[in-house]
């Protein structure tokens, strides 16, 4: 028989009704706090921890880099040079990478010790974590400057620009710089709010984000520039007369700043010991990169050139290629808005000077390298950093857009909404079918990736690698189920060694180049046409959107016959 209690109680006397009670009194708080949040405020949030989701849900998909190999070295021999008391001097003779900061390196080797992931799969995650963070610094500064629309918007464009999301689980070095170097500029934005006494914690958080930007590579040095133009934008009007006011304002300004400016060297020495080495080192580490002259070459509308000698169209170009078309045009529409008259509906006053500063740290860079005719490759692979301000000026766009049109008619509104929504869907549908290789998205200008193929650089970092080793393995073990796992095999690949054999079965051996002859099959991407290298019977090709990236080729038939 079983014991019954009225009143909601059961036979502990827990009141359950009360219980009932309490919790939907908070429910109707929750309900009522979201009531006085901003719609898209909720949505950017939403966003955000929708990318969280998403990047610890797909780390794993993402192959080794053909850079990550060394760079994990690199880290090793920084950690190595701290312990031995500066006398291990290993890492200043690995190649050119005592030119560039292991704050990234030394972060992953150190969650690696606590964590129980692959240290490779570990950087993926790290990293894609680090490049949210980034796209929630452009929403962040997009919010000071035109507010919640337009931070919603500008995530969105930076989340579904393929260059970025596909790169922020590869790109090491790009995406940290990129993110740390957009986490300074908001904090810059809200520090020239309060100029010539910003409040400290916005000095302290844009040293921290500079430092930790010089972390990875010299080209955080830019900050220092974009402060000193941040304090001569907002100096006090008039411009002409009252030269020692002004000449006051940007000492104590400057002044203000110095304790950012010391927090960030501190964290730059710690994570970049050659920079510790001399005070001018990090200057020669940023004027060394115009002068890399490898032979590297790289791709632009189907001409092959040497890294040094792209034409000065060349990042440029490829910005504009790989940006999804909603966000260019958004982007030029701002761009337009910063050099029409208030008067006629530009953007003027302290927003304008706010969004000038940004546009600044977008084109500057790029008009660099466009007069200095400077090396490059891999499209803009090294020019990731400009893409959060991109983002920023994107937001702003669309979210002046929406505001013009409000003010003709309400349905115009409505009809450039669902535009807005459909593009954002169209792009994020191709990127889910490009999976995991996003950062191959080229927009409508050149066709998409079936345009860029092979006219266009494509799969730099060889991220096909697991898929094209899974592949492999599925052929022998349909063609050659007898010796598939046990049998030697020679496997020539374009690409690292270390990514392949992540992946490949030990009886798979990896050859040099200068014994491929001899290889019995051979891994390639399309990229630079590099899977034409050597003949054979193509097994299995890796396709996306109907496009082949990448190919595994049966070469004994060939070496055979050559023999």
């Amino acid at each position: 028989m079983t014991d019954s209690v009225s009143g909601g109680l059961d036979v502990s006397g827990r009141n359950f009704a009360g219980a009932g009670e309490r919790m939907g009194l908070k429910f109707r708080q929750l309900a009522l706090w979201l009531g006085t949040r901003n719609a898209f405020d909720l949505a950017s949030c939403a966003a955000l921890g929708a990318l969280v989701v998403l990047a610890v849900w797909t780390f794993q998909d993402y192959a080794i880099s053909n850079d990550e190999g060394v760079q994990h070295q690199y880290g090793e021999l920084i950690v190595a040079y701290y312990k031995s008391g500066f006398t291990d001097q290993s890492l200043f003779k690995l190649d050119n990478l005592y030119l560039y900061g292991g704050l990234f390196d030394i972060a992953a080797l150190g969650l690696a010790q606590i964590l129980p992931v692959d240290q490779y799969e570990l950087r993926h995650l790290l990293c894609a974590l680090i490049g949210i963070g980034g796209i929630a610094a452009a929403g962040a500064t997009a919010r000071l400057i035109a507010g919640p629309r337009a931070a919603f918007f500008a995530i969105v464009a930076l989340a579904l620009c393929g260059s970025w999301y596909g790169g922020m689980y590869n790109h090491t070095k790009g995406i940290p710089l990129a993110s740390f170097m957009a986490g300074a500029m908001y904090f810059l934005i809200r520090a020239t709010r309060d100029l010539p006494t910003p409040r400290m914690r916005d000095v302290i958080g844009f040293g921290a984000m500079m430092g930790a930007a010089l972390g990875i590579k010299s080209l955080g040095l830019l900050l220092v520039g974009y402060a000193g133009l941040a304090i001569l934008m907002n100096l006090p009007r008039p411009v002409i007369g009252h030269w020692r006011e002004r000449s006051r304002f940007a000492m104590r300004a400057a002044l203000w700043f110095l304790p950012g400016f010391m927090i960030a060297y501190l964290i730059m020495i710690a994570a970049w010991p050659w920079a510790a080495l001399s005070p001018l080192n990090p200057v020669r580490g940023l004027l060394s990169f115009s002068d890399f002259h490898y032979h590297i070459r790289t791709i632009l509308f189907g001409k092959v050139y040497e890294m040094a000698d792209v034409p000065r169209a060349y990042v440029p170009t490829y910005i504009a290629i790989r940006l999804p078309l909603l966000t260019l045009g958004a982007t030029l529409l701002s761009l337009a808005l910063l050099v029409l008259p208030a008067r006629i509906g530009g953007i003027g006053g302290q927003r304008r000077r706010e969004l000038g500063l940004i546009a600044f740290a977008a084109i500057f860079p790029v008009a660099c390298q466009v007069v200095t005719e400077g090396p490059a490759l891999d499209g803009c692979r090294h020019f990731l950093f400009v893409f959060p301000a991109i983002a920023v000026l994107a937001g702003v766009g669309m979210n002046a857009s929406i505001g013009a049109l409000a003010r003709l008619h309400r349905n115009a509104v409505i009809v450039w909404f669902a535009v807005i929504a459909t593009c954002f869907t169209w792009t994020a549908g191709k990127l889910y079918h490009l999976h995991p290789y996003e950062y191959l998205y080229y927009n409508q200008l050149v066709g998409g990736l079936e345009g860029a193929s092979r006219r266009f650089v494509t799969d730099y970092w060889v991220n096909i690698m697991p898929e094209a080793v899974e592949e492999l393995h599925d052929y022998l073990d349909r063609t050659e189920p007898e010796t598939a796992q046990t049998k030697s095999y020679k496997v020539a690949v374009c690409g690292e060694r270390v990514s392949y054999e992540e992946y490949a079965r030990p009886n798979l051996q990896w050859i040099k180049m200068y014994d491929w002859r001899l290889a019995d099959f051979y891994i390639a991407p399309t990229h630079m046409n590099c899977d034409r290298t050597l003949a054979g019977k193509v097994v299995a090709r890796i396709e996306r959107l109907g496009v082949t990236i990448g190919v595994v080729k049966d070469r004994r038939a060939v070496r055979e016959s050559e023999e």
